[in-house]
């Protein structure tokens, strides 16, 4: 049996172009009235802010643009959206929910 590389960690950067593969899912619960994120044996429950930041997700624009969108929309400073945004990211990458 040959050994298989470890598999390497997606470092999200503001340049990172973030995307969600085509096996994950964002679908809107009508019952509960609420996001799920749908992926391979896992469901996500995302809050209203990560949602509008997923929705953004389109593998074109980069984490630094969804972020001046945010930044303009909650009238916060771009910078710290900027941070928020490439922690959650990075979380949903490792998780294999997003690929930059």
């Amino acid at each position: 049996m040959g050994e298989t590389a470890p598999r390497q960690r997606a470092m999200i950067t503001i340049a990172s172009k973030p995307v969600m593969p085509p096996y994950i899912k964002m679908r809107h619960d009508a019952g509960r009235n609420r996001w799920l994120i749908l992926a391979p044996e896992r469901l996500f429950d995302p809050d209203e802010i990560a949602v509008a930041i997923l929705k953004l997700c389109d593998g074109q624009r980069t984490v630094g643009d969804i972020a001046g969108v945010m930044a303009k929309e909650y009238n916060a400073p771009a910078a710290e959206i900027e941070a928020d945004i490439i922690a959650m990211f990075q979380d949903l990458a490792d998780k294999g929910v997003v690929k930059a």
